[in-house]
């Protein structure tokens, strides 16, 4: 099922790149343009068929690398040569700026529909993790109990010094998935659960979550040394304190929705997912030390970008799991980030050719006069060091994907 899961979010991903072109392909036939061709992949050519079959029919086909797709215009620029009367009548650098930014932006903006309708329907049949609410504590493991423990590093985590007996929550009945509601009658959440764990005397009474029943349960804790962040959060202290032999993880809170509320629902957690992915769009810069060290062996950050051949990996992952909302909302995410990337303002990415028709039409504004398409020989090198920066990093990320792929189960 991994294995089948890779080869399905791979083909979503392509159906996405697709989906996208057809964008391109759609508006620019609505607006009066000509299209020329319509492929999936690069490279060698291994079918097409020319529709309708005429002179002026589109070519549609598939190439050999699986690795993106584009829709070919007549008249993109001035460099592009065009070879029939329909083409120069119905070149693209002959419409209307409205026209010309419509047909750009349609590309992302497919992608931006798709990842919304995906977001749509996970609302609908499973429910979306709330923005807006605190992630609840959960048990992830009931482990043992020393007296002492090692200070955690990057290399090894922390170890128990000395004997390491049965943990006092075990011995209560606590498992894993445990949802911890309270402590002490008071009410916690993720950010509060270890503060109220450590300031407590005495017994301990939990209030947990099992399988939608309500329980309480009474641990006597033991004492022990631990080691905490200290208050600036910039080294680990050792502290003395209860302890009841937990590891705590986080658990989102789900919100669920009826097939009208979950368009509410839906636009929200757009929202919120689009303004994460321009953050981290900002911060793909800043990634890159994490990557090489991701590379040379060191722990792979959650945090750090993945390839198409990663978010496959991890579609694989929760495929295999046989976690379906998570896998259309890693897509969703994909899509949003595809249209988000697209809609940078430098060539060759859609955003730049916007920015040149936006430039040309400030320009004649200001003039007062029509000064014709931009010469895209002058921004040749622009595209050129955006290409190699652009592929750089791409190779940096499929590297540290292979050598050292993001897991989210161990």
């Amino acid at each position: 099922m991994y294995a089948l899961g890779i080869a399905a979010f791979a083909l979503c991903i392509l159906a996405s790149i697709a989906w996208h072109e057809c964008g391109h392909m759609w508006a620019a036939q609505a607006t009066g343009m000509k299209v020329r061709r319509y492929f999936i992949g690069f490279g060698p050519t291994l079918w097409s068929v020319r529709r309708p079959k005429t002179e002026d029919g589109i070519e549609y086909g598939v190439k050999a690398l699986p690795l993106g797709g584009f829709c070919d215009i007549a008249g993109m620029t001035l460099l592009d040569e065009l070879k029939t009367p329909v083409e120069q009548e119905k070149a693209m650098y002959k419409q209307a700026a409205w026209k010309r930014l419509f047909v750009l932006f349609a590309g992302p903006g497919m992608n931006f529909i798709l990842g919304a309708l995906l977001i749509y329907g996970v609302a609908v049949t499973a429910g979306l993790p709330s923005t807006t609410a605190t992630p609840r504590a959960a048990v992830a493991a009931t482990g043992c109990v020393a007296d002492a423990t090692t200070k955690p590093t990057k290399e090894q985590p922390s170890r128990p010094v000395g004997e390491c007996r049965p943990s006092p929550a075990a011995q209560a009945g606590l498992v894993r998935g445990d949802v911890i509601a309270s402590v002490n009658g008071t009410a916690v959440d993720a950010d509060t659960v270890f503060d109220a764990l450590q300031n407590t005397s005495g017994a301990i009474v939990l209030g947990i979550e099992r399988d939608g029943q309500q329980r309480t349960v009474s641990i006597d804790p033991v004492t022990s040394k631990k080691w905490r962040p200290s208050e600036d959060g910039k080294e680990l202290v050792e502290v003395s304190g209860p302890t009841i032999g937990i590891s705590v993880g986080t658990l989102g809170v789900t919100e669920h929705y009826n097939p009208i509320t979950a368009i509410g629902g839906t636009a929200a957690f757009t929202v919120d997912l689009g303004h994460k992915t321009i953050v981290a769009i900002g911060q793909l810069p800043q990634k890159i030390p994490a990557l090489i060290d991701a590379i040379k062996g060191e722990e792979r950050g959650l945090d750090t970008p993945q390839s198409l051949v990663g978010a496959s990996m991890i579609g694989g992952e929760v495929a295999e799991r046989d976690m379906w909302s998570v896998f259309f909302l890693l897509l969703a995410g994909l899509n949003l980030m595809l249209g988000l990337i697209n809609l940078l303002p430098v060539p060759p990415f859609d955003g730049g050719h916007m920015a040149v028709v936006i430039f040309e039409k400030l320009r004649d504004l200001v003039t007062g006069r029509k000064g014709g398409p931009v010469d895209y020989m002058k921004l040749a090198p622009l595209t050129y060091v955006v290409l190699a920066l652009a592929g750089g990093y791409m190779l940096l990320v499929l590297t540290a994907d292979i050598v050292n792929p993001i897991k989210l189960f161990n």
